[in-house]
């Protein structure tokens, strides 16, 4: 018997039952498009990272100028926009999560606190982390330091997040949502707010220096290390992330209690 026949004996002699409710739907709508724009996204800044920094170290200024113009605009554009995609349909489906968690405890409105603490505490996490970058200078141009630095940041944001978030109501998914989201929305806002007003500025120089042999600013050097930086922590930043969401529904060690 070919094996497309048993395949396809098995999957008739299955039981199927599709959810009754809409919002099931919408759960598994939202989850889908989640993880899907997030392998786009990790994907995409794990090249980033792993393989695109290097080979363009090695390039010759007259390869880069022949590269850079044609790589970069389409990498970046899946880049930018799988992040907005990522966080807006992981931000709804953590919204399911909380409400959920404030109807049971009687409060609608904890949703609205919870919410607000969540943009709070990750958007000034976000502007005291593009802060230390963008003037990392004396100590902070170490490396370790910096990361140092920046791994308080984060883990101060966490705790803070989970202190606001935590009460008896709020079920392991939201409490590890709110950390692995909070995560996903401030390297969403580095990847707007940093790497990519940076790497647009980068990319019309080097195509002007490649076609027009006009010079590179001077700031260019200034732009080309904060876009890294910024880059860099999104790398190191998204595995802690990764944890926290995979954590959310497999991994049951958060309590509001």
């Amino acid at each position: 018997m070919h094996l497309d026949v048993v395949v396809l004996a098995l999957v008739g002699s299955l039981k199927v039952q599709l959810p009754a409710q809409g919002a099931d739907f919408e759960q598994v709508f939202l989850r889908w498009i989640h993880f899907g724009a997030g392998i786009t996204w990790a994907g995409l800044l794990y090249f980033f990272n792993l393989v695109n920094g290097p080979f363009q170290k090695e390039l010759d200024a007259a390869t880069r100028g022949k590269v850079v113009p044609l790589l970069m605009p389409r990498a970046l554009w899946w880049f930018r926009w799988s992040a907005v995609v990522t966080v807006l349909a992981g931000f709804r489906y953590y919204m399911i999560l909380a409400k959920t968690d404030a109807d049971n405890a009687g409060d609608p409105g904890l949703l609205g606190r919870w919410l607000g603490a969540w943009f709070l505490v990750w958007t000034l996490a976000w502007l005291a982390v593009y802060l230390l970058l963008k003037f990392a200078k004396g100590p902070l141009a170490n490396g370790w330091v910096l990361a140092l630095a920046v791994t308080l940041v984060v883990a101060g944001a966490s705790w803070g997040v989970l202190e606001l978030v935590a009460d008896p109501a709020a079920g392991n998914r939201t409490l590890a949502i709110s950390v692995g989201g909070g995560m996903g929305y401030f390297m969403m806002l580095n990847v707007w707010g940093v790497i990519w007003r940076c790497q647009k500025r980068l990319i019309a120089w080097t195509k002007a220096n490649a076609e027009q042999g006009t010079p590179m600013p001077a700031e260019s050097a200034e732009l080309a290390r904060l876009a890294f930086l910024a880059s860099r922590a999104n790398f190191w930043v998204s595995f802690p992330m990764l944890f926290f969401m995979a954590a959310a529904a497999h991994f049951p060690f958060l309590s509001g209690q």
